[in-house]
């Protein structure tokens, strides 16, 4: 099964009797799914449609979808209502003889709020009808290029992943094989502290000092971190083999490498190895910017 970015883009158009219509659809990351609709006035009829089709194929993503229609060789007719007309002349014409004012002008006249009427042409129902179904329709094709582009840049998305994960892999193998995680380094390490702690206080009880040495020791060890992030690797791989929604998934599998990567950071005490675990946290953190984009 594919991977799915939560990025993409896509426009689709058409014309329905003397509709002319065009959507425009672009999705960016989110936590969930979020479809976020303008609909010229009068279209609220196709939101129900259009929202059931996206939730039927998306799982994931803020999507803006913009509808814009315009009708073609429409015209729209403007009128005089003589009805509030003459009652506005009525009441200049009043008012004439008790203020010394200038007569009305014709554009102050039509400025009157209700003077001018414009009004939208006569709207035919079945050209309605069928220009909701031709939009209801545009909008499919649409969201399936939408999908398209999404997936496109999944694949890119499961190529730069595949690479995340095997620079993770190579550090763990070059941690495991670091000369100063060994036990017998760590030991060694450990026993020259304690001989010179010895050399400068004849206090302390050398017995009661290896004991404390080998409980150290046992705790620098990061064979247990290793084996989980292997564990990870393996699960991370086979996700982006599966496909699908998995970015919640790996978005929590990029978190438990974090948390190891970060012990075998506190448990180091080699400078090699301190290193070599810090190039690893940059490639877990690099990875899950990148599993952040996806569905």
């Amino acid at each position: 099964m594919s991977l799915s970015s939560m990025t993409g883009f896509a426009r689709s158009h058409g014309t329905s009797g003397p509709y002319v219509f065009e959507w425009e659809l672009k999705s960016v990351n989110a936590k969930g799914l979020d479809l976020r609709l303008r609909l010229p006035s009068g279209w609220d009829e196709v939101e129900q449609l259009v929202r059931k089709r996206a939730a039927d194929v998306l799982s994931r993503g803020t999507v803006y979808a913009n509808l814009s229609i315009n009708r073609a060789h429409a015209q729209t007719t403007v009128k005089v209502n003589e009805d509030v007309l003459s009652a506005v002349v009525k009441v200049a014409t009043e008012l004439s003889g008790r203020i010394d004012a200038a007569a009305p002008r014709i554009d102050g006249l039509l400025a009157i709020k209700g003077v001018i009427e414009v009004a939208d042409p006569d709207r035919d129902e079945a050209e309605d009808a069928a220009a909701r179904k031709a939009v209801e329709a545009s909008f499919t094709k649409a969201l399936t290029s939408l999908i398209e582009m999404r997936k496109r840049e999944g694949e890119t998305l499961r190529t730069i992943l595949l690479q995340r994960l095997d620079e993770i892999e190579a550090l763990a193998k070059r941690a495991e094989e670091a000369p100063g995680r060994k036990p017998e380094a760590i030991r060694a390490r450990l026993a020259e502290q304690v001989a010179a702690l010895l050399e400068t206080s004849d206090r302390f009880d050398p017995d009661r000092l290896a004991q404390e040495a080998l409980m150290i020791a046992t705790k620098a060890d990061i064979r247990e971190e290793l084996d989980r992030i292997a564990s990870h690797v393996s699960q991370a791989r086979a996700m982006l083999k599966a496909g699908g929604a998995v970015g919640r998934r790996l978005d929590f599998l990029a978190q438990e490498f974090n948390r190891e990567v970060n012990t075998c950071c506190s448990k180091s005490n080699d400078v090699e190895l301190t290193n070599t675990a810090l190039e690893m946290k940059n490639a877990v953190e690099q990875f899950r910017e990148q599993v952040q984009n996806l569905e």
